[in-house]
């Protein structure tokens, strides 16, 4: 495939079978007379009774107006995985290198965009992508703050929902306005559980009075290590907090193994974005996340 833009190959899609997190029900294809016309992948975890996300989605240049027949194709399985008791659309997680020319990657995302958003995913969240790779200057031990690891997840649960609160990432807050802050916070809580991180490399941070000033979730999927979750409480947001986070979550991976971490932020969260840059990560790519109205 010519265009910008993430791609299952054959290779991927083999080993992802292999797996579980795709399956011969959530790969859908559109063929005329025996001929690929379109084809549409999601993923999910390997114990999962409905995908989570959509991974990749094709349609031949030889067709007329692409934009439609993914639609079609989408909502077909959309309908599909509802009649088998799925209870929310799906996500559609798009990626585009850093690279790209930008008129090549805005008509690669554009056609998916507008076939999701008729398939019902109208919500559009664009992410930047980060990466620190081995030979990148190792950020200096944090010297503000002092972090502790703290195995009881009920006290993580009341840091996740401190840090929720007026936060600039655009998925939590969505999530807060959905179910409510004590919600959201054991979703983020699970979910960082269920991943294949250590959750001994999960950290609390106080200040040296000892008041709570933050958390670090340190994580990785079954590809990368990842920043995963990090936050600053309300009342001490903007001392620059941030970057201790940023530089124990690092350490840690680091020491954990890690060649290669990455992290994602949402594209208005600009101190995040500030703080990669200067713990020397690098924005390698943008991720587009088209997801169904909260309401839906």
């Amino acid at each position: 495939m010519s265009e910008p833009i993430d791609w299952v190959g054959p290779d991927q899609l083999d080993d992802g079978l292999k797996s579980g997190h795709y399956r011969p029900e959530w790969t859908w294809i559109a063929e005329d007379g025996g001929k690929l016309l379109a084809r549409a992948v999601w993923w999910g975890l390997p114990d999962g009774a409905h995908p989570l996300a959509l991974d990749c989605l094709y349609v031949h240049e030889s067709v007329g107006d692409r934009q439609a027949l993914a639609a079609h194709l989408i909502a077909s399985a959309h309908r599909h995985f509802q009649a088998q008791g799925m209870p929310r659309l799906p996500e559609f997680h798009l990626f585009s290198p850093g690279d790209a020319p930008p008129a090549e990657a805005a008509a690669a995302l554009d056609w998916r965009i507008e076939a999701a958003a008729a398939a019902g995913l109208t919500d559009v969240l664009r992410r930047l992508r980060y990466e620190w790779t081995a030979g990148g200057t190792v950020p200096a031990a944090p010297e503000r703050l002092v972090f502790r690891p703290e195995p009881d997840d009920e006290v993580f649960l009341g840091a996740f929902r401190e840090v929720a609160e007026g936060t600039l990432d655009t998925t939590t807050r969505r999530a807060v306005a959905r179910h409510g802050v004590a919600q959201a916070a054991r979703d983020d809580l699970e979910g960082y559980r269920d991943m294949p991180g250590d959750r001994d490399w999960w950290r609390l941070a106080h200040t040296p009075d000892g008041t709570l000033a933050g958390l670090a979730v340190p994580s990785r999927n079954d590809q990368n290590f990842v920043v995963g979750y990090l936050g600053v409480v309300p009342s001490l947001r903007g001392r620059g907090y941030v970057d201790e986070l940023l530089a124990e979550t690092t350490r840690i991976l680091l020491a954990a193994g890690a060649r290669r971490i990455t992290a994602d932020t949402d594209l208005p969260n600009r101190p995040m974005a500030a703080a990669f840059d200067r713990a020397g990560y690098r924005n390698f790519a943008s991720r587009t996340v088209l997801s169904a109205p909260a309401d839906s």
